[in-house]
């Protein structure tokens, strides 16, 4: 190798060096906000304040396999988690573009050129034809990155990167806690079907009763008509939730992105029965979990992108190095193209002198989208605290509210059999019988109610903690 080829490479040697060892960073040193929120829950939840227990995985939280079938459904169906990867794999492929101008960018060249000059236009006076041939390795523009401004766009990217890697995280919890809502309203409203079948079959069997009764004349028309009523309310109630159940079954299918196979559907309903798709989180949960909610984390890489920008404009401040070399041969015959060398340098400074503010500004914008990401981490902060004081003051009433329901029908209940019971002996109206059947009807219905509201408090707990399901971020991350 000859003296010019070795001094190139010796050049590209000390480049490379330069950009790893001199870059200083000017990005403010990094310190993550206080959480403007308690360290524990409001007092309305205080049952659950202490302590540190950890969020159960989203496969042992669900307890019922058919719901299981239908969130792993879900996750492998769904087109909105599948835009939140593909915008991973976008934000990944920017990051690694940004990354790579910290390195110096080498590039080789091969080149022939042939020519021929008549001799018209000759100095001889004959015919000349002249090939030269060339190869040169080099390098373009490459900036020393003497004051960290690659360096912090590079780690702002990043940072963004890491950011969407959080959104599709955060979007991946969401589906789960919609699909497995969606699914458990499905449940109940099947189970408000049943009841509604129930009672239309009960208030039929009456009015027969009491048509055979008005024929004997132990019951008046009036009577008659009152029971009648009674089944067309009935019979309109279960109608109606014919049509919710089939609309309930269209928006889990929508959700879940492909039709439903029988083993991911509730079961047959039972009206009586309780739900026990999921499991109850444990108490003792901490508000420390807030961090770990991908929303809020997502806000905190935000933070430290918009960090790295303020060093990047500070950056722009001073000047910039840039080199540019490169060393090759040339020759008149392929034979002969590595026999000589030739070798150029040339680097470049670049100073900001006047610019009518130009860079300051853009050092006071980044200033501005800092603060304004440290205001949007707290405020992220503060909501997540809020969304799970919520839900923790549902939970923390929801059992009372439960059993004094159970109490409620089951009073309901022997209120209507005595009310019938008198009836039938002529000891009372019919109209007795009928509010209190009404009565019950209504407080069956509550009391369904009630039980998807605890199930959907314990999805809607298990959502703003920040839960996850199976390998959740190692899937993202892949």
């Amino acid at each position: 190798m000859n003296t010019s080829i070795r001094f190139a490479a010796r050049g590209l040697t000390l480049v490379a060096l330069a950009a790893l060892t001199a870059c200083a960073s000017l990005a403010p040193e990094y310190t993550r906000p206080a959480a403007p929120v308690p360290e524990a829950w409001p007092s309305a939840s205080a049952a659950v304040a202490a302590g540190a227990a950890a969020l159960p995985d989203g496969r042992a939280f669900v307890a019922d396999a058919r719901l299981r079938r239908t969130i792993e459904l879900a996750l492998d169906n769904s087109r909105s988690l599948r835009l939140a990867l593909l915008a991973i794999e976008q934000a990944r492929a920017s990051y690694r573009i940004q990354a790579a101008d910290q390195l110096p960018t080498l590039s080789a060249t091969g080149a022939q050129s042939a020519s021929r000059t008549p001799a018209e236009a000759s100095s001889s006076g004959q015919v000349l034809h002249t090939r030269t041939y060339s190869a040169n390795i080099g390098v373009s523009a490459f900036e020393l990155d003497l004051f960290g401004r690659v360096r912090n766009l590079s780690e702002s990217a990043l940072e963004s990167y890491l950011a969407t890697e959080e959104a599709a995280r955060s979007t991946r919890i969401a589906l789960v806690a919609e699909v497995a809502t969606a699914w458990l309203t499905l449940q109940a409203d099947q189970a408000q079907l049943a009841l509604a079948r129930s009672t239309l079959d009960s208030q039929r069997r009456t009015y027969e009763l009491t048509r055979q009764r008005h024929a004997l004349g132990s019951d008046s028309a009036l009577t008659l008509a009152q029971a009648q009523t009674s089944v067309e309310a009935a019979r309109r109630d279960a109608a109606a939730y014919e049509a919710t159940v089939a609309q309930d079954l269209n928006a889990l299918r929508l959700l879940v992105g492909a039709d439903l196979p029988a083993d991911a559907l509730p079961p047959a309903a039972d009206p009586g029965a309780e739900a026990t798709a999921l499991v109850a989180l444990p108490a003792g949960l901490p508000s420390a979990l807030l961090q770990r909610r991908p929303d809020v984390i997502a806000a905190e890489h935000s933070l430290k992108a918009a960090n790295a920008d303020l060093g990047a404009a500070r950056a722009a401040m001073f000047p910039t190095i840039q080199l540019t070399a490169s060393s090759g041969t040339a020759s008149r015959s392929l034979s002969d193209l590595f026999k000589g060398g030739a070798w150029s340098f040339a680097p470049s400074v670049s100073l900001p002198i006047f610019d009518g503010g130009a860079t300051r500004a853009g050092v006071a914008q980044a200033e501005a989208a800092r603060s304004i990401q440290v205001a949007t981490y707290e405020q992220t902060v503060q909501t997540a605290f809020r969304e799970v004081a919520d839900a923790l003051a549902v939970r923390a009433t929801i059992a009372e509210r439960l059993d004094a329901q159970a109490a409620l029908v089951d009073a309901s209940k022997r209120a209507w059999r005595l009310a019938d019971a008198r009836w039938k002996a002529g000891a009372a109206s019919y109209l007795d019988a009928l509010d209190a059947q009404r009565t019950l009807y209504a407080a069956q219905q509550t009391l369904l109610t009630l039980r998807l509201a605890e199930q959907s408090n314990r999805v809607r707990l298990f959502e703003v903690l920040g839960g996850e399901w199976g390998a959740a971020s190692a899937t993202a991350a892949s």
